[in-house]
């Protein structure tokens, strides 16, 4: 796989990320202008699982082990994230946002068994 194509999902996570601390910022100074003292937290999610997955790019390519199911994936786990960002942003319903963060759990753990597996069998 070319380098373009497996950082083009990285980047785009990372634009999620800055889109996100920038509405978070926007947030908290209206909350504070109008007031209240409290505001949501949306992008703190982008600094937990997400980092495994810049963590795991940063390993599979350098290693030469970011092929076409690694990209995949990681174009279903940068959905998976801009899908729960979008869901604690409009409704914030339990239930929809944890079945799409348990979903991108999956698919990040996924990509690390696979990793994992074709490191350690030399495959």
């Amino acid at each position: 796989m070319s380098i373009q194509m497996v950082l083009l999902p990285v980047f785009v996570q990372v634009g999620l990320t800055f889109a996100l601390l920038i509405g978070m910022v926007l947030g908290r100074r209206k909350a504070l202008v109008s007031g209240d003292a409290r505001s949501p937290d949306i992008a703190l999610g982008e600094f937990e699982l997400p980092v495994l997955f810049y963590a795991l790019i940063a390993l599979a390519l350098p290693l030469r082990h970011a092929d076409l199911f690694i990209v995949l994936m990681s174009w279903v786990f940068v959905v998976t994230r801009f899908a729960h960002a979008g869901i604690f942003a409009s409704s914030n319903k339990p239930g929809p946002r944890s079945t799409v963060w348990l979903a991108s759990v999956l698919v990040l753990l996924a990509m690390w068994i696979y990793f994992a597996l074709k490191m350690l069998l030399l495959v």
